[in-house]
């Protein structure tokens, strides 16, 4: 009797119970994947690991509201063997009942009670029946029961839907508000869709009648453009801006700038609306300038107190400078960059660290060296947190531009690329350099590199087409804070850091630029290229932590005047003062110069400045910076799956197909492609394999492929077969091992001169005696290990 497989399985047996038990063929979702597969970085290649995907999704009115996850087995298995894995997803997903199956029964798992109970095939329990179970799990009453079970908005022309994690945000929101919270904080990664979340949650809110006027805060005119223009389309007609302080009280969504409604000089332009005017306010980016009793935003909540509030932001717990109270209390869901890159929704980075002589090794001028304006320079040895700062050095920045060069003639000139520095005369040095090393296209189109900075107007300018993905120009950018936050370059794939980053909040935000995927545009990651040492935050325990509000000043937005509180931006600045590291004397001692002549700067040149050593490093399975060699990490995953060379050998001699087995290695972070690209051999993986992990001389595919010529293995087989496997030894040079496991190989050239697939396989006996001598081909390949 044919063993019945996992389809058998749910064909036959899960389909129809669940059918039976009332569930529509809308309320159904089978192979429901619900991640995109993490991206992996693999040299300069690029592939898709594995989607993750539910078995079968059951919901509450056609879609609207996941209650269940089923996951099958086949009839090998025991009836729970899969419950463990339908709770990992339903935990992933926030569904309340998981269910293992295979085709006997049921096992399901109650998250609201904790209990587990086996159920008979045919009495799978009804929609109506999980829909009660879940109301009176959360404790909604039939008014909270009409506010959580209202859809969606959909677009039937993009056909766009919230994604899992969006959808998780969703619904925990307006649980808490059917709840009575009226103070809510949402933490998503940027890049992860936070506006098109507040969208779902402001369009559900209106419809449900639970509020009638809303108001959107953001900090940069061109953050709330974005959003009109975007994500809160489908409001037009019911949606204003605020301009110049004007109020026009007959819209129901209201987008504003903190500063627009803060007014200035004592002026409150939003005391113009009675306090009970909107029942909804969210702030975007709500980490900047919050906990600060006087901040602009502080002063409008506090006046239409009576409203819900929604914070959200994309920061990660700081260490200095933050309320230990926040305003909006704990998070109602996160969603991390480590989550967004695993998933496979956000672009994983790869990073050059750079190491300049004169950062790693300090300079000291010689004794009464004087600067261009031939003032003596004090003599003292100064390092990386003076450069740019206190002292500029002609030299470093040209070596600055020059390595940002190189790598753009490499990966494309076009490449949107950002350049951050230490503050706005860096960045307009910068530009200078970058336009000196880039000349050719400079005189083709001078906006080719341009300083946009909080102070520049022509620069700020440019910031639209610098997002636009369809404008080539402005390429390059150079800043100090004004893109940091919000803004969305989509085709960023470039950011470079030569900026003196201390702050965690900073860190995530500048880093957040270049998280969007964008394939269509080639952009499937990004690199980062960092000067200043500032890609250590990876490795601090709180890149992923929990947010808290931050204090924030001097931010580059649209109200900031650079002017403001100049010594205090220049000592502080990017220089968090860690309590261990850094005492008043040393701040002092860093900061003297600047007191008395704040505006001056040391300036030096003729100073011989060179890159000492640089380091690639790649994101690993887990969304963590590599902090060990390539050679290294590789080594130990490949050990901690095949601990003995004999045991890889087996596994590779009596696996169906080699490719399964790089798939398995490449799951588990080891890095294949860029092991080659380091070799700069033609190796196969076979070799890099045995050469990495267990210290063989590794042989190139060139002499394997002779090797088995030597043999005289093709002289088995008459005139056209030897064609074909030579043929196919052929493709193995140019491809590797997996092109040969793949019959479709047959349908190309140079195989169809021979004659079809089916004549070819004839050549051998037929199908089965094709696959045996490509079988045998393959130990010859790899007898010579």
């Amino acid at each position: 009797m044919k063993k019945l497989t996992e389809e058998d399985i749910k064909n036959r047996y899960i389909t129809p119970a669940i059918e039976k038990a009332g569930w529509t063929k809308e309320q159904v979702f089978m192979e429901y994947f619900f991640t995109n597969g993490q991206v992996l970085v693999r040299g300069n290649k690029v592939k898709r690991g594995k989607r993750k995907k539910a078995d079968y999704l059951l919901t509450h009115k056609d879609g609207h509201r996941p209650l269940a996850i089923v996951e099958a087995k086949d009839a090998d298995h025991s009836v729970g063997e899969g419950i463990q894995q339908a709770m990992e997803y339903a935990e992933t997903l926030n569904i309340p009942f998981a269910y293992s199956s295979n085709g006997c029964g049921f096992i399901e798992h109650d998250y609201f009670t904790g209990a587990e109970a086996e159920l008979p095939i045919d009495q799978f329990p009804s929609e109506n029946e999980l829909w009660a179970r879940y109301l009176t799990g959360k404790g909604f009453d039939q008014k909270q029961e009409r506010m959580i079970e209202e859809p969606d908005h959909f677009d039937v022309f993009s056909q766009k839907k919230p994604r899992y994690y969006q959808r998780i945000a969703i619904d925990k929101t307006i649980e808490a508000i059917a709840k009575g919270q009226h103070r809510i904080l949402l933490v998503m990664a940027t890049g992860t869709g936070k506006t098109f979340t507040a969208f779902q949650i402001i369009w559900k809110l209106l419809k449900t009648k639970t509020v009638r006027r809303v108001l959107y805060l953001a900090d940069r005119n061109i953050l709330i453009d974005q959003t009109m223009q975007q994500d809160f389309s489908p409001l037009e007609k019911i949606m204003t801006k605020i301009h110049d302080r004007t109020l026009d009280s007959s819209y129901e969504v209201y987008m504003s700038l903190y500063h627009q409604l803060s007014g200035d000089n004592g002026s409150e332009p939003f005391r113009e609306f009675q306090p009970e005017f909107f029942d909804l306010i969210i702030v975007d980016e709500c980490h900047r300038g919050s906990a600060k009793e006087e901040s602009q935003w502080r002063r409008i909540l506090d006046y239409f107190s009576s409203a819900i509030h929604i914070g959200m932001t994309a920061t990660p717990k700081e260490t200095k400078y933050v309320s230990n109270i926040t305003y909006f209390g704990d998070p109602v869901y996160t969603y991390s960059l480590k989550q967004g890159i695993n998933d496979g929704f956000l672009a994983p980075y790869k990073v050059i660290r750079i190491g300049l002589d004169k950062d790693l090794e300090g300079w000291r001028p010689y004794k009464g060296q004087l600067d261009v304006n031939g003032n003596e320079i004090e003599d003292r040895e100064y390092s990386i947190t003076d450069y740019d700062r206190n002292l500029i050095i002609d030299e470093r920045t040209q070596a600055v531009a020059n390595r940002i060069t190189k790598w753009l003639i490499a990966n494309g000139r076009f490449c949107k690329t950002i350049v951050f520095c230490v503050d706005v005369d860096h960045a307009d040095r910068m530009r200078r350099a970058l336009v000196n090393e880039n000349k050719d296209l400079a005189a083709e189109n001078p906006k080719y590199i341009m300083r946009i900075t909080g102070d520049d107007p022509e620069g700020k300018a440019q910031l639209d087409y610098f997002i636009n993905v369809d404008e080539q120009y402005p390429a390059v950018v150079t800043t100090s804070k004004l893109l940091t936050t919000g803004v969305d370059v989509k085709t960023c794939k470039l950011i470079v850091l030569d900026s003196n980053i201390n702050s965690m909040t900073e860190f995530k935000q500048t880093i957040g630029r270049g998280t969007r995927l964008y394939p269509e545009y080639g952009k499937e990651y990004f690199t980062i290229m960092d000067f200043r040492n500032v890609c250590r935050l990876f490795a601090d325990p709180d890149f992923d932590g929990e947010p808290v509000i931050v204090i924030d000043a001097g931010d580059g937005g649209d109200n900031w005047d650079p002017k403001e509180d100049q010594t205090d931006q220049l000592l502080f600045d990017d220089q968090e003062i860690e309590d261990d590291q850094e005492t008043l004397e040393d701040l002092s001692r860093v900061g003297t110069s600047l007191r008395d002549k704040p505006d001056t700067k040391i300036r030096v040149n003729g100073i011989v400045v060179t890159i000492i050593n640089e380091r690639v490093q790649y994101c690993d399975i887990n969304g963590k910076l590599i902090t060990e060699s390539i050679k290294d990490y590789s080594k130990r995953n490949i050990l901690d799956k095949f601990v003995t060379l004999d045991e890889f050998l087996n596994a590779w001699t009596n696996s169906e197909k080699k490719k399964a087995i790089i798939e398995e290695l490449e799951s588990r972070g080891v890095l294949l492609d860029a092991l080659k690209e380091e070799s700069g051999k033609d190796l196969d993986d076979f070799d890099l394999i045995l050469h990495i992990a267990y210290d063989k001389k590794p042989l190139t595919k060139r002499e394997r492929v002779e090797h088995v010529k030597k043999k005289g293995y093709l002289y088995k087989y008459s005139g056209l077969c030897q064609e074909v496997l030579s043929a196919l030894l052929e493709k193995y040079l140019d491809e590797g091992i997996s092109e040969l496991e793949d019959t479709r190989i047959l349908d190309n050239s140079p195989f169809d001169r021979i004659g079809s697939p089916k004549k070819i396989a004839d050549l051998f006996g037929g199908k089965e005696g094709y696959l045996k001598a490509v079988k045998e081909l393959e130990r010859a390949i790899y007898e010579a290990a």
